[in-house]
């Protein structure tokens, strides 16, 4: 198993315990002594099981020592936030908990109670991943909620409005109704994109980049309108939340971040005809601003990288972004590497690269990939 498996482990679920023991509801009828979660917690519950599964069989021992009882167990978790030692990863089973009790309990307010709690919990680690478990049962609700966030003066609470409900949320599961209702979630990002902290703006530029994927007009209309009053952060901002949509060539993404005009182009140059795997090329484009006003380029290459039967697929690697006056002329590189990672394989034979400025495909070069 890899190292992210091993975050929740026999020791951590023992602490986890002990914090709840210590946790001790005042009614001696309402004390439980968490065996469930004691097994959940020995090793051969635990032992080759990758940390999603790990996360769920925590989360199902807690359900089952409270009973299913949510206001059992909400009241365990709030006497545990008194504790320093409740925070880190044993929360994500926590909250998991909660959310499925909150969800499911038939009492009123009981759904809103648990949002709060996730409010609550997530500067000790995060409370994203479980608050796709209230999206997916009643997402407008959800959202209601989460928007009164994005005032919060925590900036994990208001990232975590931006961060649990984007539609591509990495690790998480996917929530239909994002999808359907791409603009349910644009008063959240409209009220946090302006925020005083980087780490909220940074998931306000991740969230948009996911909207972009299946809803790029909506994206360039957000991004156009944030940029028709920007502040001094907006332009990264909106840059980071375009990303894909540059890389992609969308003309009103480009147009949007000002990238506009043209430029001769030469390229792309390579410094070798071959490499072998582990080894790296570099790419090189000289550009020339031939117009008579300045112009604005992104500059990105594209690898096309050979698959297992020999079909080619493209990739989209940023290379700069270029400022040319009239009659400027302006040389950029990168490097690609190819050492071995666990996200690509690499098959020897042709590949080739080609340059991408403003959304236009220039040139091509071919290299071999040894063994």
């Amino acid at each position: 198993m890899g190292a992210m498996d091993e975050l929740i482990n026999p020791d951590l679920v023992a602490e986890l315990r002990g914090v709840f023991r210590a946790a001790r509801p005042p009614s001696t009828g309402r004390r439980p002594a968490w065996p469930a979660l004691e097994g959940a917690g020995a090793g051969a519950a635990l032992r080759g099981r990758p940390l999603r599964a790990r996360v769920d069989a925590v989360r199902d021992a807690i359900v089952d020592d409270v009973g299913r009882d949510v206001d059992l167990l909400s009241d365990v978790v709030t006497r545990s936030l008194h504790q320093d030692r409740f925070r880190g990863w044993m929360i994500w089973p926590v909250t998991e908990a909660v959310a499925l009790l909150a969800v499911d309990a038939p009492a009123p307010g009981a759904f809103e109670a648990g949002l709060e709690l996730m409010r609550r919990l997530t500067n000790r680690l995060s409370a994203e991943f479980a608050l796709r478990i209230f999206l997916a049962a009643d997402a407008a609700r959800t959202v209601d909620v989460v928007t009164t966030w994005c005032s919060d003066p925590d900036e994990h609470v208001r990232r975590l409005a931006s961060e649990g409900t984007r539609s591509y949320l990495p690790w998480a599961r996917q929530v239909a109704e994002l999808h359907r209702r791409p603009t349910l979630t644009v008063p959240i990002i409209d009220a946090l994109y302006r925020d005083d902290s980087t780490y909220v703006r940074r998931s306000v530029g991740n969230h948009l980049n996911d909207l972009s994927r299946r809803h790029p007009e909506l994206a360039v209309e957000i991004g156009r309108r944030w940029l028709a009053a920007p502040d001094r952060n907006t332009g990264a901002l909106v840059g980071r939340a375009f990303r894909t949509l540059v890389k992609a060539g969308d003309a009103g993404a480009l147009a949007a971040m000002g990238f506009a005009g043209d430029a001769e182009v030469t390229g792309p140059l390579l410094d070798r005809r071959s490499l072998r795997v582990g080894e790296d090329i570099e790419v090189r484009a000289i550009l020339t601003n031939t117009g008579s006003a300045p112009t604005r380029l992104a500059v990105d290459f594209v690898v096309h990288y050979r698959k297992a039967r020999g079909r080619t697929a493209p990739k989209v690697f940023k290379m700069a972004t270029v400022d040319l006056g009239p009659g400027e002329t302006a040389e950029v590189a990168k490097r690609r590497s190819f050492a071995p990672v666990t996200t690509r394989v690499f098959h020897p034979g042709a590949h080739s690269v080609e340059l991408q400025v403003n959304g236009r495909r220039h040139g091509t070069a071919e290299f071999e990939l040894l063994g």
